[in-house]
């Protein structure tokens, strides 16, 4: 597991508008949050994406970029956002290297089939790349604000 003073595993994935994302883009210039999800348009999943939207303009006053992750399709994310009006930027990363990297993916049964899915996670990535904070196993009510909160002592 990743830990606070980790240097950020660097991604290169694909947005919802299929455009190359990368963790290095941001560096010198921007904090990153980027979170890990399970399912695009689950309820959980709609509650935290849709709190980090309503935030956006309170994280970019920050000079911070909210990305959202998740193993879902680029055109499973784009109808996500268009769906619910989402303003965070949703990353596809279907093949789970980025999930591997962050340590993200855990075994889960789910009625009674054991299979491999995301963790609900966190990460806080300062300018210079480095994890500032990561929060594994988060709970989506509230989390957009707490998550707010931390950017600010930054």
């Amino acid at each position: 597991m990743l830990q606070a003073g980790d240097m950020a595993p660097d991604f290169e994935l694909p947005t919802a508008e299929m455009e190359m994302i990368r963790l290095g883009d941001f560096r010198g210039r921007k904090n990153l949050v980027i979170y890990f999800y399970p399912k695009d348009d689950t309820p959980g999943c709609t509650l935290e994406a849709t709190d980090f939207s309503e935030l956006t303009d309170e994280f970019g006053a920050l000079d911070t970029v909210v990305l959202g992750v998740s193993r879902d399709s680029c055109i499973s994310h784009a109808a996500f956002r268009d769906k619910y009006g989402l303003t965070v930027e949703l990353v596809a990363d279907v093949d789970g290297q980025a999930c591997e990297a962050y340590g993200v993916l855990q075994e889960k049964e789910v009625n009674g089939e054991k299979r491999v899915g995301i963790h609900r996670s966190t990460f806080i990535v300062d300018k210079e790349g480095r994890i500032r904070h990561a929060l594994y196993g988060v709970v989506p009510k509230g989390h957009a604000a707490e998550v707010l909160e931390l950017v600010k002592a930054l």
